[in-house]
């Protein structure tokens, strides 16, 4: 099976699913951690949108290749068998939360599952458990015993998850009566106050450069931050960024 023409793109999608479902649920749901959280000098919060934003570019990347590599071994020896694609699927997703725990968490110090959590050492070690070795075997163990219906189940759970917490993180917090703003290095203060007359927006908070802004505005106006220099506005549909559920301090 390891040599299957379908295996290594299978892994390769299910790598990029594993870090969708991550950067999906701790960065932008949960807020547990953005790629770079403990990197110092990165505390722009512009900064970390991007780097997240790169992060899920390659993401894309990885999904793009791994699809095109199924798609060929599509062309080349017909029909998959559907408890190695799940198995393969499975591996991948394992797999990319063991090289996140081992290289992000540990060796490079990136981040952690949980920055603000008082035992980092523990989230980390349940998030590589449960979403890492978990699995690995199991994905292990549909390559190795069969089991179509297992693999099925398990590939419509994690194309499930996957698609529930990218809807899930477009909705705008429903109990957060503010926006938050994030307009171009470019804009000064002149550009900013200029785009909280035209929208009719109320200053609440503001960082020292006003870079980032939290706002009270209408939430039909929200959108038209976008049109005055806004990179990312939360509540405002998409892009919804790593913001969407951000509260002020």
């Amino acid at each position: 099976m390891a040599r299957s023409p379908w295996t290594l793109p299978a892994i390769t999608l299910g790598i990029a699913l594993g870090g969708f479902a991550d950067g999906i649920l701790l960065h932008q749901i949960l807020q547990w951690h953005h790629l770079l959280s403990l990197v110092p000098g990165m505390d722009d919060i512009r900064l970390q949108v991007l780097w997240d934003g790169y992060f899920h570019a390659l993401m894309y990347v990885l999904a793009a290749f791994g699809l095109w590599g199924l798609w060929r071994a599509h062309r080349r020896a017909g029909r998959a068998p559907g408890r190695l694609l799940a198995g393969a699927l499975v591996i991948g997703f394992g797999l990319w939360h063991v090289l996140d725990g081992v290289l992000s968490h540990w060796l490079l110090g990136l981040h952690r599952i949980r920055v603000d959590s008082a035992n980092p050492l523990f989230w980390d070690l349940l998030w590589f458990v449960g979403f890492g070795l978990a699995p690995l075997v199991i994905g292990w163990a549909l390559l190795q015993r069969g089991g179509g219906g297992a693999g099925r189940a398990a590939l419509v759970g994690l194309g499930l998850l996957t698609i529930g917490a990218g809807g899930w993180a477009l909705r705008p917090p429903p109990d957060q009566p503010f926006t938050t703003v994030v307009f171009r290095p470019d804009y000064g203060p002149a550009q900013v106050f200029a785009a909280l007359a035209a929208q009719d927006a109320r200053l609440i908070w503001t960082d020292a450069a006003m870079g980032v802004i939290v706002v009270d505005v209408a939430p039909e106006h929200r959108r038209g931050f976008y049109r005055r220099g806004a990179l990312l506005v939360s509540g405002g549909a998409v892009p919804a960024g790593c913001i969407d559920w951000s509260r002020p301090a």
